[in-house]
């Protein structure tokens, strides 16, 4: 039996207040970038244009799918990458990838989300701990490994669920309380050694449903 506490950990190393997490298959990274007239400064609203939406799948083997891209820009400034370009196709190809809520790039002062890409676990910690300590020698501008989101987009990860036999899409680490509060009948089955296990609920439990969620998931309820 594993503790709700642990659940996201054993799944991904995610723990709350922890600055990185590992991206896994059936998550979802959401890229909303702001864009704005050239020259303008990147915030607030003078000069504001309007964003571009980038959702991203995480497949099977750890690389990222493009999933879809919504734009509310008539015509992008030339100075700004679409919002698909952020992370470069290289970089979505790689099978290990981790992201980071906020880096401070000691060069230019500023802060940050970024996320990592690498071919192996060795090579992502490797990244990772190097980001940590000494970030501009690894997000450089030609870097393959690493994306530097600007400072008007907002990342967002998600992932996918099964509620009532309709496809769903959560924030990640949310819980099952944020499905259903007071249901009268609560099925849960969660992927383990590649198939489906029931997991034991007591809908009756308040407290069991503060179990956070996973992707995947299967949720009946009524």
């Amino acid at each position: 039996m594993t503790p709700f506490h642990e659940v996201l950990s054993r799944y991904n190393s995610f723990v709350p207040g922890k600055d990185w997490l590992d991206l896994r298959p059936q998550m979802q990274l959401r890229v909303e970038n702001a864009y704005y007239k050239e020259g303008a400064p990147k915030h607030g609203l003078p000069g504001f244009l309007g964003t571009q939406v980038a959702q991203y799948r995480v497949g099977s083997r750890g690389h990222l799918q493009l999933l879809s891209v919504r734009s509310a820009v008539r015509q992008l400034p030339r100075d700004q990458a679409p919002v698909q370009r952020l992370i470069s196709a290289r970089q979505r190809g790689y099978p290990q990838h981790r992201f980071f809520f906020e880096i401070m790039f000691k060069q230019s002062q500023t802060r940050g989300s970024v996320l990592l890409g690498a071919g192996s676990p060795q090579q992502i910690n490797r990244l990772a701990a190097q980001l940590l300590t000494a970030p501009d020698s690894v997000c450089g501008a030609q870097s393959p490994h690493c994306t530097v989101f600007p400072e008007a987009c907002s990342v967002s990860l998600e992932m996918e669920i099964l509620v009532n036999g309709a496809a769903s899409t959560v924030s990640w680490a949310s819980l099952l309380s944020s499905i259903t509060e007071h249901p009268h009948h609560l099925e849960l089955s969660r992927m383990y050694a590649g198939r489906l296990v029931p997991v034991e609920i007591n809908a009756n439990d308040p407290a069991a449903l503060r179990l956070p969620l996973l992707p995947g998931d299967h949720i009946s309820w009524n």
